[in-house]
């Protein structure tokens, strides 16, 4: 059954841009990570900081790809447990 039709509400998802990103500084260098990608102008082979690990120490990565506009429902990993990307570098 449809759940607006039993008398609830369709929840509405976000969409969000997302980045795959490679490590290239520290203990983590070469793994790849998936990140929310807030800046519009983030392409494939920028350099960009993130936080790694429980600190959150900000480290370099480079960026692999971008996927545009995915709803929360078909991201990479739960929404919840992704971090932002800090900034783009180049």
């Amino acid at each position: 059954m449809i759940h607006s039709l039993s008398g609830g509400e369709l929840k509405l998802n976000k969409n969000y841009d997302f980045a795959k990103v490679e490590i290239q500084e520290g203990f983590e260098k070469g793994r790849p990570y998936w990140f929310i990608c807030p800046f519009k102008d983030v392409c494939q082979n920028d350099l960009v900081l993130v936080p790694l690990g429980q600190e959150n120490t900000p480290t370099k990565a480079l960026v692999l790809r971008v996927d545009k506009n995915i709803s929360e429902q078909t991201s990479p990993l739960p929404i919840k447990r992704m971090k932002k990307i800090l900034q783009k570098l180049n």
